[in-house]
């Protein structure tokens, strides 16, 4: 049911700077039109003893490893033990969490990774929130635009929630494993704890504490 899917069942909200992003909210997908600006009002109370500003409102803790090939645009915040590595391309409107990992290759635009989220390979995570330590494998996506550019429909069973939105792409919540090549399609909301395997295909909810092999068989974990 989709009050599975309410941010008080999906994120620890202790895990995250943007905390007050999503106080007031019910869904996590709620946040997304607001984050640039968030990150803009937020970023303007960041101590400069423990963060860098850069022109384009980006702001880098000192304790963050940034590879000189990394792609910051703006407004972004990268947080405390953050890494940054090889080619990463950050698009703007992106808050990395503490002790975050953002890969080889990896793009970001409009998005909220919780502390301690990998996104380490290939990966492309666009107008989504990521939970504490969720972690995408190498290849796998958020997809964030519907082939009908269609206004995206969160699904589960029969219930519908219309978001109004044209670009939303995943929700995860904490501690959910992304399998290598998965495709999590627009309006995707994986539950706490939750596994997609490789090679899959997810579109509407996973629930909590399973295993998604495919559309018809989705267990409980054990």
């Amino acid at each position: 049911m989709l009050k599975d899917f309410t941010i008080a069942n999906l994120l620890d909200l202790e895990e995250t700077i943007a905390k007050e992003l999503f106080e007031g909210k019910t869904y996590p997908w709620e946040v997304l039109p607001e984050i640039g600006d968030f990150i803009i009002k937020l970023g303007k109370t960041l101590s400069p003893e423990e963060y860098d500003y850069q022109e384009g409102d980006i702001w880098i803790s000192k304790s963050a490893k940034v590879a000189p090939t990394a792609s910051i645009n703006g407004p972004a915040i990268i947080g405390k033990d953050a890494e940054i590595r090889h080619c990463a391309f950050i698009r703007g409107k992106a808050i990395v969490g503490e002790g975050a990992v953002v890969g080889n290759s990896t793009e970001l635009k409009n998005v909220v990774l919780f502390n301690k989220v990998q996104v380490p390979h290939y990966n492309y995570v666009g107008d989504s929130v990521l939970g504490f330590k969720a972690h995408m494998g190498a290849g796998s996506i958020c997809s964030n635009v519907k082939s009908d550019k269609k206004l995206v429909v969160v699904k589960d069973g029969d219930e519908r929630i219309e978001t109004g939105m044209k670009k939303f792409g995943a929700m995860l919540g904490d501690h959910v494993e992304v399998g290598c090549g998965s495709v999590l399609n627009p309006g995707t909301v994986i539950g706490r704890g939750a596994h997609i395997y490789p090679l899959s295909p997810v579109r509407g909810c996973v629930p909590a504490a399973h295993v998604y092999k495919n559309k018809d068989e989705v267990i409980a974990l054990k």
